[in-house]
């Protein structure tokens, strides 16, 4: 049976967001279904309301799932607030998920808020959430931020700028995501899939000490990059998916 692969973004991102890393992925993976989905509120979603709770998320991803027919068990690769979705789906449904690929994400009760968030970006990431209409701004911080090699993205920032354009994450949508991410608490015990955690060292939105103490806590493989950012799969996607074909393969 071919195996399905489901990729979350984080905060606000959308399945586009994820860029040539799908295609990339495919070709490390080799003979899998892979599939982006978009978190309500996100994306071809951004007019439905998005769920106060990081397992109402993951309720929508394993609905949608059923609507196309695809049947688990499913392997997951995640970022950010679409790895918590990955850990409570996990945790609630044990004999749906697989496999678990978490990247630079950051869980209650293992890092504390500071690291979880840095307090350098809080503003940055106010003004992001109600700049409104002023959307290459926006998207100009938002790589400034998640990429550690903004200056060599030249051609993913209008890439970015007509996706919010065309499909805008509202604020309320924003503050949602965001109050979800903040309540999320991981289970003390790990989940029964496999587990891989990537993480990145150059991360300035999400502390990379958050991704180690999860790792620490639940005895998992972690794999360091050294300099990409928070948005690993765009900094440095081929790692990314060498790593997942590595672990897979040990």
């Amino acid at each position: 049976m071919t195996a399905s692969w489901v990729l979350l973004r984080g905060l606000t991102r959308e399945r586009r967001h994820w860029g040539s890393f799908v295609d990339t992925f495919k070709v490390a993976i080799g003979d899998a279904q892979v599939i982006a989905l978009d978190l309500p509120g996100n994306g071809e979603l951004h007019e439905m309301t998005s769920p106060l709770t990081v397992a109402g998320m993951a309720d929508y991803c394993r609905a949608e799932l059923a609507r196309r027919g695809i049947a688990p068990p499913y392997n997951l690769v995640a970022m950010s607030l679409g790895a918590m979705v990955s850990v409570a789906w996990a945790a609630r449904h044990p004999q749906e998920i697989a496999r678990c690929v978490l990247i630079n994400t950051s869980m209650r009760p293992f890092s504390p808020f500071h690291h979880r968030l840095r307090p350098a970006n809080y503003l940055a990431l106010l003004k992001v959430a109600f700049m409104g209409r002023r959307a290459r701004e926006c998207e100009a911080t938002i790589l400034r931020v998640t990429s550690s090699l903004a200056n060599g993205h030249a051609d993913v920032l209008p890439a970015w700028v007509s996706y919010r354009q065309e499909f805008p994450v509202s604020p309320r949508n924003a503050l949602r995501q965001l109050i979800a991410a903040v309540r999320f608490r991981a289970p003390a015990r790990k989940p029964a899939a496999r587990l891989l955690v990537l993480t990145s060292q150059q991360d300035a939105l999400v502390d990379t000490r958050c991704s180690q103490a999860l790792a620490r806590a639940w005895q998992v493989a972690i794999a360091i990059h050294p300099s990409a950012g928070h948005d690993l799969p765009l900094d440095d996607g081929l790692w990314v998916a060498q790593q997942v074909r590595d672990w897979l393969n040990h």
